[in-house]
């Protein structure tokens, strides 16, 4: 049959038929097959019409076993096709003639499920074909079917296209186009399916001025996501159930407009906009007046519209001025301005109530009336103190979402998670158990092997570990009895607690409770701010809660700490340890970053390190750290590189090399190598960041550092200090020596730039400094050496003496050192230990000296021989332990 032909039947099926067609093509698509027969039809239509089932029901059928079938005779056929699947004339048949049974035997405009039915059961080569492929059709009453159909009459259906005739109305007179597109909020409300809103009453009246006016009597609610408009929305219903409203709206139903079932199955030419037509309509005819919700109103304005056609705003546009049709509709400010404020007539017909994110005590208010819906969903009571922690905590920490939605998501987790702990196995018990199944198969395999010492070692390694895992499972499981029967006790004692003599009782076991988990407990009890503080830190990776002690604990040994790695700048790292305590203990300004610091001095003193041990000590180890060469930034075009291309250029939408980095952990060290080099313009952009802990990418979001630890390292001022090192009983200390850098800093950088950052100079090293620091490298060796082979290393001390003065002889600093160990003193060791594995020879004292040249010398002994020379290293093992540089 010609293509004409077949489109022309199709616009003689009902939208539900349709629907079921575009269903079979898409099942025709997913397996493959190269056509769309009437079992892929059957199939879809059973999952998307309810009027088919019923149909089938009524009529004898067995819905499962017709399933069943279908998939099975599906399965026959081949799944060799990629492109798309032609309709098969088995199904062009159905259609044509029930086509013409249901206009010239019943008169009827269109193709509906029941004459589809008939059709495929009163025509015998048709009913061969459709039994032959599903049996369990044979069952289906055909006496039955034409019942039905004599019951329906000449009763018109919704058609999957505008009548051909100007005059047919598309308005059947039983609102079938509101009960198949709308949901009524206020029978929600009346049935009490919608929860309390609090904090939206300025908005809510502000709402309710608008609906009563006599003309631009349409409200539009616009604010960012997430700050409520659905829930003022719903607040009206609730209103209006209530009857707490005007007496013009006290009689008023109010629907939700269902966009995702209105576009749904509307993908053939005209569908969409004769759908809308028919909500409008029945709003019109409606003997109960109507409002209706659009959610998500800019999805509207403009769906529908093709090339040469007016879209859906044109269909609204013409009722809502002549006030036939009310509406609430709500947006975000983006998507009202891209698409309401350049259509100046739709602007018009409606009025904005901006929805601004709340209050801190506002959205305290507005999360509290949820608690008692969350406490019945999850069975688990939640403290005051959890609402506040979660409202504060998301405003801190939380970008990117607003009030009161992220606070509510935070407190809903929580609560999720306190739970999941009362009905589970706790993660503690559960990874005890892995790893003692882990290691019981390690040891397995390792007894099936031959006998070596090395596997023979490892097997009394795995009993010990095994020994200390199943006496901590032990001890996890004695302990979540002990706190099961106390959380049970307290729940009982919980119940009674408006009696005076419980409270006293409750406070006792909470103390014990508390008392028993110490700092990882098993069971959650109650939504309080821990459980809300551990959902925040899993969230953003950023330690709150109990997280915060440990973190004190490091802050409070970071001086120490940081001074066992960089050496010889004692006053640097006061400074730096100082600001970080200060931003610990929130005696900070909140807005800023922890702290921000441009270290100056020459090159190979330790600023690398110390950005390099802070990210250890404090932020957990190297992964925290974000190191951005700012050399590479001397043109001021690359800015996009570190912020993200805009709009219309080039790699818009990847991302910048710092906002990305930020972004995903925006807890952590950023260290800025070398600002120095950097263009002015570029230096420019970090003046937000250091004020008010923001910076917008190249796509428009803001991207939060206050979180951030910023490091700058800059060569800046190496003159001066080399000077005033020369003397040191004259070297001013603290600021007195910042004041003397002023000169050559004002000469590098910006007035502005310098009064945002902390200036942390770093002394030229002195040669106490410098062996301290070639006995730190030296150990380092030491350990790779150990580790490895189990070896010992001696080195003279004209070895070390050596080390020291040729990094004296240059202008690198401690670099010298490591760059001397690398190049002349591993390449010897290393190839000394090498020749000895090929002999099966075991090294066990390593000796470093220097000859008489200044050459280093290794000297290996005593040696014993392998038994297996797989125990020790190989040459490629060898790299893999960091022995060869």
């Amino acid at each position: 049959m010609p293509k004409l032909d077949l489109r022309r039947l199709v616009q003689k099926l009902d939208g539900e038929v349709v629907v079921g067609l575009e269903e079979a093509v898409a099942i025709a698509v997913r397996n493959n097959h190269s056509s769309v027969e009437i079992e892929h039809w059957l199939l879809a239509l059973k999952d998307k019409s309810e009027r088919f089932r019923e149909i089938i029901q009524r009529s004898g059928g067995d819905l499962e076993s017709m399933e069943t079938e279908a998939y099975r005779a599906l399965e026959r056929y081949p799944r060799d096709n990629s492109s798309a699947p032609a309709i098969s004339t088995s199904i062009i048949d159905v259609i044509r003639e029930a086509w013409i049974g249901a206009s010239l035997q019943s008169g009827r405009s269109s193709v509906g499920v029941l004459d589809l039915l008939h059709t495929l059961l009163s025509d015998s080569t048709l009913r061969a074909t459709t039994i032959s492929a599903m049996p369990s059709t044979r069952d289906i009453r055909l006496g039955e079917l034409e019942r039905q159909m004599e019951e329906r009459g000449s009763e018109p259906a919704i058609s999957a296209r505008p009548q051909s005739s100007e005059n047919a109305p598309v308005h059947s007179g039983d609102e079938e186009f509101l009960s198949a597109f709308t949901i009524d909020l206020t029978e929600q409300a009346r049935n009490g399916e919608i929860d309390a809103v609090v904090g939206r009453e300025a908005e809510l009246r502000q709402l309710i001025d608008i609906l009563v006016r006599r003309r631009q009597n349409n409200p539009i609610l616009v604010g960012e996501a997430g700050v409520g408009k659905t829930a003022i929305a719903e607040a009206f219903a609730l209103e209006v159930a209530a009857g707490n409203v005007p007496d013009m709206l006290k009689d008023i139903r109010l629907l939700t407009l269902d966009l995702g079932l209105l576009q749904a199955g509307a993908g053939v030419k005209g569908e969409f906009e004769r759908r809308l037509k028919g909500v409008i309509d029945d709003v019109k005819a409606s003997p109960v007046p109507v409002i209706l919700f659009i959610d998500e109103a800019h999805s509207l304005v403009g769906a529908g519209g093709q090339a040469g056609q007016g879209d859906a705003a044109n269909l609204l546009k013409p009722a809502l001025a002549r006030g036939e049709l009310r509406t609430v509709a709500a947006t975000t400010w983006g998507e009202y301005k891209k698409y309401f404020e350049r259509d100046a007539a739709l602007t018009r017909r409606f009025q904005v109530v901006k929805v601004d994110e709340p209050d801190e005590e506002t959205a305290v208010r507005m999360v509290r009336s949820l608690v008692p819906a969350l406490e019945k969903h999850h069975g688990v009571k939640i403290r005051d103190e959890a609402i506040r922690a979660a409202v504060s905590l998301s405003m801190r920490y939380i970008q990117g979402r607003q009030l009161p939605d992220k606070a509510v998501s935070l407190i809903d987790t929580a609560a999720a998670a306190v739970s999941i702990s009362r009905a589970t196995v706790p993660a503690q018990i559960e990874d005890a158990n892995r790893a003692i199944d882990l290691l019981n198969l390690e040891k397995t395999r390792l007894e099936l092997e031959p006998d070596t010492s090395a596997a023979t070692e490892r097997l009394v390694e795995i009993d010990e570990q095994l020994a200390s895992l199943q006496t901590s499972a032990k001890a996890f499981a004695t302990r979540l009895e002990q706190e099961k029967t106390l959380v049970a006790n307290a729940d009982e004692v919980e119940t009674g607690f408006a009696e005076p003599e419980n409270r006293p009782k409750l406070a006792l076991l909470e103390k014990e409770l508390r008392a028993l988990q110490g700092e990882s407990p098993l069971i959650h009890r109650v939504v309080d701010r821990e459980t809300v503080a551990a959902v925040t830190a899993r969230w953003t990776g950023i330690p709150v809660g109990r997280l915060v002690r440990s973190l004190v604990e490091a802050v409070q040994s970071l001086e120490s700490r940081l001074q066992e790695r960089v050496v010889g700048q004692n006053q640097a790292i006061t400074l730096i340890s100082d600001a970080m305590i200060t931003a610990r203990a929130s005696l900070g300004d909140d807005r800023r970053p922890p702290g921000v610091f441009l270290m100056v001095g020459t090159s190979g003193v330790g600023k690398t390190e110390t950005a390099l041990a802070l990210a250890s000590t404090l932020y957990g180890g190297d992964q925290s750290l974000t190191i951005i060469n700012m050399s590479e930034f001397k043109e001021e075009h690359k800015v996009s590189l570190l912020l993200g291309s805009p709009p219309g250029y080039v790699g818009y939408g990847e991302g910048g090399i710092l906002t990305e980095a930020v972004r995903k952990r925006p807890y952590g060290v950023l260290l800025l190598d070398e600002i120095d080099k950097a263009h002015p313009g570029v230096q420019d952009i970090f003046y937000q960041v250091f004020d008010k802990g923001m910076l917008k990418d190249g796509e428009g979001r803001d991207i939060d550092f206050k979180n951030t630890t910023i490091l700058m390292t800059a060569n800046t001022g190496t003159n001066t200090l080399t000077a005033l090192a020369a003397d040191p009983d004259t070297m001013p200390e603290g600021q007195a020596l910042v004041d003397m850098l002023q000169p050559e800093l004002l000469g590098q950088f910006k007035p502005a730039f310098l009064g945002r950052v902390t200036v942390v100079p770093y002394r030229p090293l002195d040669e106490t400094v410098l062996a301290m620091i070639v006995k730190l490298q030296i150990g380092k060796v030491s350990k790779r050496l150990r580790d490895a082979y189990k070896a010992e290393l001696i080195i003279s001390d004209e070895a070390m003496q050596a080390l020291i003065d040729r990094s004296k002889a240059v202008e690198t600093g401690a670099r010298a050192i490591e760059s001397t160990i690398s190049r002349e003193l591993l390449p010897k060791l290393s190839r000394s230990i090498l020749e000895l594995n090929l002999e099966n020879l075991h090294p066990e004292v390593v000796r470093v000296g220097i000859d008489g040249t200044g050459r280093f010398i290794v000297d290996i002994e005593p040696v014993t021989v392998l038994k297996n020379p797989t125990e020790y290293p190989s040459h490629k093992d060898a790299r893999e332990v960091d022995i060869l540089p």
